[in-house]
């Protein structure tokens, strides 16, 4: 059996040492701010957070790109080079196109490398959701799967992701085009957060406003509490677009209120935060289908 590459994307999240400790790299997307085109790289050597984050909070605009499919192109025929079959956790395909243009190349270096695979998975995530499914896959990988069966028990438990995310308003997934349903469901009310989550889709979507900032929060993690299966063995992910003192209390919330494995606080990256905005926490763990959300 070939060994196996896990790779993901820019969306996933993935911080530098949860990557070094599974194993996984990624392939980089790029943000554009006045013009320049810069990498999105989760180790924010171009930029800070919070000059990110700044620069969204005084209006403005923040723009993505895909992965290229030259970085595609470099990335796999690397790995085959080398003798890997590879397998990709890509951002949900609502979001990007980048498992496309992705499954494109690979099918591609297939013909010219005898007996190599790549399998591109839609994660039909974003964020630590996709990032989650990378690690996954990085566990399996370990535990001696092949590529194909990776392949399979990944994108089994896709649809197990919960995410539960609290904005401070909507306009920059709006804006992005990153949140569906959202123009009726959230209005103009003063001090309403939305509560957002990832469909059997890949879609985000609203499904609650809650009055104030505090019990967004305290609703993010009821809703986590409610949806988790074995958190016992689960690490529980806190992502946050710029908002750390939050964000750790919000760990705490779960700590004190979910017997989990552990907790994990981390930035959301420059992709997932020029869509969805300074100042968000979003919640990720392992849990109940999340079909229960079809529109």
């Amino acid at each position: 059996m070939r060994p196996i590459k896990i790779m993901t994307d820019s969306c996933s999240d993935l911080p530098k040492d949860l990557r070094e400790k599974y194993g996984i790299e990624y392939f980089k997307m790029n943000t554009v701010r006045d013009g320049k085109q810069t990498p999105a790289s989760l180790d924010w050597e171009y930029f800070s957070p919070s000059e990110l984050y700044d620069t969204i909070r005084d209006g403005n605009r923040v723009t993505t790109t895909q992965v290229p499919e030259t970085e595609f192109e470099r990335g796999f025929r690397e790995a085959l080079e080398q003798g890997f079959d590879v397998v990709y956790v890509a951002c949900a395909s609502k979001m990007s196109g980048s498992v496309l243009t992705g499954s494109h190349v690979a099918e591609k270096l297939e013909k010219e490398f005898d007996g190599a695979k790549i399998y591109c998975i839609d994660s039909l995530n974003a964020c630590m959701g996709e990032g989650m499914l990378a690690i996954k896959a990085a566990e399996l990988r370990d535990e001696g799967k092949t590529a194909k069966q990776i392949f399979d028990e990944v994108s089994a438990v896709r649809n197990n992701v919960n995410q539960f995310v609290t904005v401070h308003n909507l306009n920059a997934l709006r804006a992005a085009g990153r949140v569906t349903g959202s123009s009726a469901f959230f209005g103009n009310l003063l001090g309403v957060k939305p509560i957002i989550v990832s469909d059997k889709t890949g879609n985000n979507i609203p499904i609650k406003k809650v009055k104030g900032r505090v019990n967004s929060i305290e609703e993010i993690v009821n809703l986590t509490a409610e949806a988790i299966e074995n958190p016992e063995e689960q690490t529980i992910y806190v992502f946050h677009s710029d908002c750390a003192e939050e964000a750790e209390e919000t760990a705490k919330l779960l700590r004190e209120k979910i017997n989990c494995k552990d907790t994990y606080v981390g930035y959301i990256g420059p992709i997932i935060g020029a869509s969805i905005g300074a100042d968000a926490l979003a919640i990720f763990s392992f849990g109940k289908n999340v079909e229960r959300f079809s529109q």
